[in-house]
């Protein structure tokens, strides 16, 4: 199903396809493993999409992302939603899960 939703057409002659494939389903497996509602599976997805979006597109180093990575956790478990952004789906215990994970 995710290969539909991804829109591969060429999943089998296509190495690049295979291994993005991997990738998200990967992260989707461990997201539910975790006991992520829909809505923090949907958040961590984006979140997968984000750091790939920053190697393909922009080129960041592993560093930078790690910064980026940083940059969009900051504020998690605050009241202040507007530090965290989207991503203030996630507990305290649940975001340093994601971070091991990444």
């Amino acid at each position: 199903q995710l290969e539909e939703f991804l829109n591969f057409k060429w999943l089998k002659t296509s190495l690049k396809e295979a291994i993005l494939l991997d990738y998200y389903t990967a992260g989707f497996l461990w997201a539910k493993e975790m006991n992520f509602s829909l809505i923090q599976v949907s958040g961590f997805m984006d979140l997968l999409n984000f750091l790939l979006e920053n190697l393909r597109d922009k080129h960041m180093t592993l560093g930078d992302n790690l910064k980026e990575l940083g940059r969009a956790m900051t504020g998690i478990g605050e009241s202040d939603s507007e530090k965290s952004g989207d991503l203030n789906l996630f507990s305290i215990e649940e975001a340093k899960a994601v971070i091991d994970y990444l």
